[in-house]
């Protein structure tokens, strides 16, 4: 096994346990955190838009956007055909959104402490090189 590719599944592994647990206090797991962001930067968004943005199973995300409709978070509309549906953030997450945010950056920003801006670009560059 290739070391590199070991340490990125560890590292992968280690960053959602720890953003789950930043995500807790907010009542969300990092699958609907990131739904929610998607759907904030884009504002308004079919189920194909999303799974194809987050690169994720059509199924998961309709049962994501089903979990975080029940909990409040979403709001789901009908499209034209009964096919579509359109999905955006409710009152509820326009309101709590900034401070998920916070907590989410707050995290970002102690996960890479230890990295130089410089080392953190090098890095970026780096892991976009893996196809």
């Amino acid at each position: 096994m290739n070391p590199l590719i070991h340490e990125l599944f560890q590292k992968s592994r280690f960053l959602s346990y720890e953003v789950n647990i930043t995500l807790k206090k907010h009542d969300l797991y990092s699958s609907q955190w990131s739904v929610l962001n998607c759907i904030q930067i884009h504002r308004k968004m079919t189920l194909t838009q999303i799974w194809k943005y987050l690169n994720v199973e059509a199924p998961t995300i309709t049962r994501t956007v089903n979990r975080l409709a029940d909990l409040g978070w979403l709001e789901i509309t009908p499209g034209k055909d009964r096919r579509e549906k359109f999905v955006q953030l409710s009152a509820r997450a326009i309101q709590d959104f900034p401070a998920i945010k916070a907590s989410v950056m707050e995290f970002e920003d102690r996960m890479v402490s230890n990295l130089s801006n410089e080392e953190e670009k090098l890095l970026l560059e780096l892991l976009q090189k893996i196809k």
